[in-house]
């Protein structure tokens, strides 16, 4: 069962500033394997396509078609479809479920 749920749900730990400054690094978002369709403004998971070893944290800006156009919240320090092109739905792995936290300012 615990391998079943590993699957299904991953804690995952924000590295980076791609996503600033919606979540900040060294916090914790629940993601869950997908199970619909991605929907512009969805946050996901997905391999990095350039490097299938890493794993990316992007907003889903747009979609066309199949093809999805991946963004980071900081457009100043993301790689994302602006640099590796847009991506199929179907390699996206998992679509966060964490609401957007609140920081303060």
């Amino acid at each position: 069962m615990d391998r079943l749920v590993n699957y299904l749900v991953r804690r995952i730990t924000i590295e980076g500033s791609s996503m600033s400054p919606t979540y900040l690094e060294g916090e914790r978002v629940t993601a869950i394997r997908r199970w619909r369709k991605v929907h512009p403004g969805d946050v996901v998971v997905l391999r990095d396509p350039r490097e299938s070893s890493r794993w990316l944290l992007k907003r889903c800006a747009g979609a066309s078609g199949r093809l999805l156009d991946l963004r980071g919240d900081n457009v100043a320090a993301s790689t994302d479809s602006r640099h590796f092109g847009q991506v199929p739905g179907r390699d996206i792995s998992y679509i966060v479920l964490s609401p957007r936290p609140s920081h303060d300012q």
